[in-house]
């Protein structure tokens, strides 16, 4: 088997890093099927998702693991990791207990894109992130 068929068709996990050493990781709720968000693994992040079960992201702005509901305490229970073809993209498909938005929604795609360039909300806030993200 070449190298690309063995990515593409093989058995081996082999995921494929950025030059930052990333890789992007789609949060899809398991039983609606809607797309939570979008966020960033490192090795670690990725190792520690498998190892828990429980999602672990890398913070690009906090250069710094973060796992999903550490402050929030709305957590991501990681059912089934998939992995595309060329293994540079993960969905994680998670259960999820609460809002998964950092400022109220289900999901961070809240906003659709109109004629004209402007948005227009496509939800409703689930939650209140002022009581969410309370310093402790």
């Amino acid at each position: 088997m070449t190298t690309d068929n063995k990515i593409e068709l093989g058995t081996d996990f082999e995921p494929k890093f950025d030059l930052n050493g990333l890789i992007t990781a789609i949060s899809q709720d398991s039983k609606t099927g809607q797309i939570l968000m979008v966020a960033y693994m490192d090795k670690k992040a990725l190792e520690l998702t498998i190892q828990s079960g429980n999602a672990v992201f890398f913070s690009r702005s906090r250069k710094k693991l973060w796992k999903k509901g550490e402050e929030s305490g709305h957590v991501q229970k990681v059912k089934q990791i998939l992995v595309d073809c060329d293994q540079d993209c993960l969905i994680l498909k998670v259960e999820v207990n609460a809002g998964q938005c950092h400022v109220g929604y289900q999901s961070c795609f809240y906003r659709a894109v109109k004629a004209g360039g402007k948005l227009e909300f496509a939800a409703e806030k689930v939650y209140d992130p002022k009581e969410a993200y309370k310093k402790k």
